[in-house]
Protein backbone atom coordinates (compact mmCIF):
# COMPACT_ATOMS: atom_id res chain seq x y z
CA UNK A 1 0.00 0.00 0.00
CA UNK A 2 1.10 3.57 -0.57
CA UNK A 3 1.63 6.53 1.48
CA UNK A 4 2.05 10.17 1.11
CA UNK A 5 3.63 11.83 3.69
CA UNK A 6 3.25 15.81 4.13
CA UNK A 7 6.89 17.45 4.76
CA UNK A 8 6.91 20.55 3.20
CA UNK A 9 5.61 23.37 5.89
CA UNK A 10 8.03 25.94 6.86
CA UNK A 11 7.40 25.56 10.76
CA UNK A 12 7.80 28.65 11.67
CA UNK A 13 6.25 28.01 14.88
CA UNK A 14 9.00 26.45 15.73
CA UNK A 15 11.55 28.93 14.73
CA UNK A 16 14.26 29.16 15.89
CA UNK A 17 14.66 25.51 15.70
CA UNK A 18 13.39 25.01 11.90
CA UNK A 19 15.74 27.84 10.55
CA UNK A 20 18.26 25.21 10.17
CA UNK A 21 16.06 22.15 10.08
CA UNK A 22 12.84 20.92 8.77
CA UNK A 23 10.21 20.13 11.23
CA UNK A 24 10.14 16.60 10.39
CA UNK A 25 13.94 16.33 10.95
CA UNK A 26 13.54 17.72 14.47
CA UNK A 27 14.88 14.85 16.81
CA UNK A 28 12.55 13.45 19.71
CA UNK A 29 14.63 11.94 22.35
CA UNK A 30 17.75 11.10 20.13
CA UNK A 31 15.39 9.98 16.69
CA UNK A 32 14.04 12.02 13.97
CA UNK A 33 10.15 12.70 14.02
CA UNK A 34 10.27 11.19 10.61
CA UNK A 35 12.10 8.25 11.22
CA UNK A 36 9.83 7.41 13.45
CA UNK A 37 6.95 7.73 11.01
CA UNK A 38 8.12 5.76 8.48
CA UNK A 39 9.08 2.74 10.40
CA UNK A 40 5.52 2.72 12.06
CA UNK A 41 4.50 2.97 8.31
CA UNK A 42 6.27 0.27 7.55
CA UNK A 43 5.39 -1.33 10.14
CA UNK A 44 2.13 -1.57 8.79
CA UNK A 45 2.61 -3.16 5.78
CA UNK A 46 3.42 0.23 3.33
CA UNK A 47 5.85 -0.59 0.55
CA UNK A 48 6.07 2.51 -1.39
CA UNK A 49 6.29 5.84 0.39
CA UNK A 50 6.19 9.58 -1.42
CA UNK A 51 7.41 12.18 0.52
CA UNK A 52 6.05 15.74 -0.38
CA UNK A 53 8.94 18.10 0.19
CA UNK A 54 9.26 22.12 -0.16
CA UNK A 55 11.22 24.02 2.78
CA UNK A 56 14.82 22.46 2.83
CA UNK A 57 13.96 19.25 1.00
CA UNK A 58 17.80 18.89 0.40
CA UNK A 59 17.85 17.94 4.04
CA UNK A 60 15.23 15.45 3.96
CA UNK A 61 16.10 13.81 1.12
CA UNK A 62 19.83 13.03 2.45
CA UNK A 63 18.81 11.96 5.11
CA UNK A 64 15.75 9.38 4.30
CA UNK A 65 17.40 8.25 0.33
CA UNK A 66 15.60 6.21 -1.56
CA UNK A 67 14.37 3.69 1.61
CA UNK A 68 16.57 1.29 0.65
CA UNK A 69 17.20 1.24 4.88
CA UNK A 70 13.56 0.78 6.00
CA UNK A 71 13.27 -1.95 3.18
CA UNK A 72 10.70 -0.24 0.99
CA UNK A 73 10.65 2.72 -1.91
CA UNK A 74 10.74 6.01 -1.18
CA UNK A 75 10.35 9.04 -3.42
CA UNK A 76 9.77 12.18 -3.41
CA UNK A 77 7.22 15.72 -4.72
CA UNK A 78 9.01 18.76 -4.83
CA UNK A 79 6.54 22.03 -4.72
CA UNK A 80 7.76 24.88 -6.32
CA UNK A 81 5.16 26.96 -4.60
CA UNK A 82 3.34 26.68 -1.65
CA UNK A 83 0.47 23.99 -2.52
CA UNK A 84 -1.12 23.91 0.82
CA UNK A 85 -2.46 20.19 2.45
CA UNK A 86 -3.87 18.68 0.10
CA UNK A 87 -2.94 20.56 -3.24
CA UNK A 88 0.52 18.43 -3.52
CA UNK A 89 -1.40 15.57 -4.02
CA UNK A 90 -2.26 16.25 -7.47
CA UNK A 91 1.56 16.37 -8.44
CA UNK A 92 2.21 13.20 -7.45
CA UNK A 93 2.27 9.80 -9.93
CA UNK A 94 0.51 6.59 -9.28
CA UNK A 95 -1.86 7.11 -6.69
CA UNK A 96 -4.30 4.74 -8.54
CA UNK A 97 -5.55 2.43 -5.17
CA UNK A 98 -6.61 3.22 -1.65
CA UNK A 99 -3.90 5.23 -0.02
CA UNK A 100 -2.60 7.11 3.20
CA UNK A 101 -2.10 10.78 3.87
CA UNK A 102 0.06 12.27 6.89
CA UNK A 103 1.31 15.10 8.18
CA UNK A 104 5.25 14.47 9.09
CA UNK A 105 5.56 15.90 12.26
CA UNK A 106 3.07 13.51 14.11
CA UNK A 107 3.35 11.31 17.15
CA UNK A 108 1.34 8.97 17.81
CA UNK A 109 0.46 4.57 18.46
CA UNK A 110 -2.49 4.97 15.91
CA UNK A 111 -2.60 1.49 14.55
CA UNK A 112 -3.02 2.20 10.74
CA UNK A 113 -4.36 -1.34 10.15
CA UNK A 114 -7.15 -1.20 11.68
CA UNK A 115 -7.89 2.87 10.21
CA UNK A 116 -7.47 0.79 7.25
CA UNK A 117 -9.86 -1.66 7.95
CA UNK A 118 -12.67 0.54 8.63
CA UNK A 119 -11.98 2.36 6.04
CA UNK A 120 -12.55 -0.24 3.28
CA UNK A 121 -15.25 -1.61 5.71
CA UNK A 122 -17.22 1.94 5.23
CA UNK A 123 -16.79 2.02 1.69
CA UNK A 124 -16.44 6.22 1.81
CA UNK A 125 -14.27 8.13 -0.13
CA UNK A 126 -11.99 9.10 2.69
CA UNK A 127 -11.59 8.75 6.38
CA UNK A 128 -10.42 10.92 8.86
CA UNK A 129 -8.59 9.79 12.01
CA UNK A 130 -9.74 11.49 14.77
CA UNK A 131 -9.54 12.33 18.31
CA UNK A 132 -11.42 13.66 21.37
CA UNK A 133 -10.04 17.46 22.59
CA UNK A 134 -11.47 19.31 25.33
CA UNK A 135 -10.36 22.81 25.80
CA UNK A 136 -10.60 25.04 29.00
CA UNK A 137 -12.02 28.55 28.38
CA UNK A 138 -10.31 30.71 31.41
CA UNK A 139 -13.26 32.80 31.03
CA UNK A 140 -16.89 33.20 31.51
CA UNK A 141 -18.90 32.87 28.36
CA UNK A 142 -22.09 34.36 27.73
CA UNK A 143 -24.89 34.00 25.14
CA UNK A 144 -27.36 36.71 24.06
CA UNK A 145 -30.56 37.31 21.69
CA UNK A 146 -30.55 39.45 18.93
CA UNK A 147 -32.27 42.03 21.70
CA UNK A 148 -28.69 42.00 23.61
CA UNK A 149 -30.58 39.98 26.46
CA UNK A 150 -28.38 37.70 28.11
CA UNK A 151 -30.00 33.87 28.08
CA UNK A 152 -26.72 32.32 29.54
CA UNK A 153 -23.82 32.75 31.44
CA UNK A 154 -21.18 29.85 31.74
CA UNK A 155 -18.25 30.19 34.17
CA UNK A 156 -14.74 28.59 32.34
CA UNK A 157 -16.97 26.02 30.78
CA UNK A 158 -15.13 23.15 29.11
CA UNK A 159 -15.57 22.30 25.16
CA UNK A 160 -15.53 19.06 23.64
CA UNK A 161 -14.29 18.84 20.52
CA UNK A 162 -13.26 16.05 17.78
CA UNK A 163 -10.36 17.22 15.94
CA UNK A 164 -8.55 15.71 12.75
CA UNK A 165 -5.13 13.67 13.59
CA UNK A 166 -3.59 14.61 10.69
CA UNK A 167 -3.85 10.98 9.26
CA UNK A 168 -6.43 10.03 6.23
CA UNK A 169 -7.18 7.27 3.93
CA UNK A 170 -8.48 8.76 0.73
CA UNK A 171 -9.89 6.53 -2.76
CA UNK A 172 -8.30 8.28 -5.74
CA UNK A 173 -11.30 9.32 -6.75
CA UNK A 174 -9.62 11.94 -4.41
CA UNK A 175 -8.16 13.67 -6.73
CA UNK A 176 -10.58 14.48 -9.16
CA UNK A 177 -11.65 17.19 -7.04
CA UNK A 178 -7.79 18.78 -6.44
CA UNK A 179 -6.50 21.28 -9.14
CA UNK A 180 -2.87 20.96 -10.57
CA UNK A 181 -0.75 23.56 -9.28
CA UNK A 182 -3.57 25.42 -6.75
CA UNK A 183 -3.04 26.19 -3.33
CA UNK A 184 -5.45 23.60 -1.33
CA UNK A 185 -6.29 22.43 2.37
CA UNK A 186 -7.77 19.01 3.48
CA UNK A 187 -10.38 20.92 5.58
CA UNK A 188 -11.71 22.84 2.02
CA UNK A 189 -10.99 19.43 0.32
CA UNK A 190 -13.35 17.86 2.52
CA UNK A 191 -16.01 20.53 2.32
CA UNK A 192 -15.68 20.01 -1.76
CA UNK A 193 -15.84 15.97 -1.14
CA UNK A 194 -19.43 16.52 0.87
CA UNK A 195 -21.06 19.28 -1.32
CA UNK A 196 -20.61 16.46 -4.47
CA UNK A 197 -22.28 14.26 -1.62
CA UNK A 198 -19.16 11.70 -1.43
CA UNK A 199 -19.30 9.64 1.70
CA UNK A 200 -16.45 10.81 4.18
CA UNK A 201 -16.15 8.94 7.75
CA UNK A 202 -14.45 9.60 10.74
CA UNK A 203 -12.29 7.10 12.70
CA UNK A 204 -12.31 7.48 16.20
CA UNK A 205 -8.75 6.75 18.61
CA UNK A 206 -8.05 7.33 22.00
CA UNK A 207 -4.39 6.19 20.95
CA UNK A 208 -1.57 8.46 21.71
CA UNK A 209 -1.10 11.54 19.32
CA UNK A 210 1.00 14.78 19.88
CA UNK A 211 0.99 17.05 16.79
CA UNK A 212 4.35 18.68 17.22
CA UNK A 213 3.48 22.20 15.93
CA UNK A 214 4.16 24.67 18.69
CA UNK A 215 6.83 24.91 20.79
CA UNK A 216 5.11 23.47 24.22
CA UNK A 217 3.99 20.56 21.85
CA UNK A 218 7.82 20.04 21.15
CA UNK A 219 9.01 20.16 24.76
CA UNK A 220 6.03 17.79 25.50
CA UNK A 221 7.18 15.42 23.22
CA UNK A 222 10.55 15.41 25.24
CA UNK A 223 9.29 14.84 28.01
CA UNK A 224 6.92 11.73 27.48
CA UNK A 225 9.02 10.15 25.05
CA UNK A 226 11.01 7.67 27.43
CA UNK A 227 8.17 6.14 28.45
CA UNK A 228 6.16 6.23 25.28
CA UNK A 229 9.22 4.89 23.15
CA UNK A 230 8.82 1.41 23.19
CA UNK A 231 5.25 2.38 21.73
CA UNK A 232 5.97 4.65 19.27
CA UNK A 233 9.42 2.71 17.47
CA UNK A 234 8.47 -0.82 16.01
CA UNK A 235 10.85 -3.52 17.13
CA UNK A 236 13.06 -4.77 14.46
Amino acid sequence: MKAVILAGGRGTRLEPYTTILPKPLLPVGDVPILDIVIRQLVSHGFNEITLAVGYLAELIMSYVGDGSRYGIKISYSKEKKPLGTAGPLAQIDGLDETFLVMNGDILTTLDYSKLIDFHKKMRGIATIAMRKRNVKIDFGVIEINNRNELEDYTEKPTLHYLVSMGIYIFEPEVLKFIEPNQKLEFPDLVKKLINNKKKVFGYLSDDYWLDIGRHEDYERAQREFDSIKNSLIPRK
